[in-house]
């Protein structure tokens, strides 16, 4: 479905250009000779199906799994003084 004058599928492709910048731009600033083929922890090869998954992934599922446990997120929100949770 357009919106206005855009013709159909105009949003979708300002989300591809948008991603393809970004990732244009992430690799611009990798050092020269280094590819995002490589874990940058490690330097192990990600495998194919991740960085087909995650185009731009930096680390390998091993290490990106250890970063993940190293960061404990802290919730702020207060869940029994939420207008949500007295409604319930």
């Amino acid at each position: 479905m357009a919106n206005g004058w855009a013709p159909d599928g105009a949003v979708q492709e300002q989300i591809d250009d948008s991603i393809k910048d970004a990732l244009d731009a992430a690799r611009s600033r990798l050092p020269s000779g280094e590819s995002l083929d490589d874990c940058e922890v490690c330097g192990e090869e990600i495998p194919q199906k991740r960085r087909e998954a995650l185009p731009g992934a930096r680390t390998c599922v091993a290490c990106q799994s250890e970063r993940d446990r190293a960061h404990v997120a802290f919730g702020a929100i207060n869940r029994r003084g939420s207008k949500d949770s007295q409604l319930r």
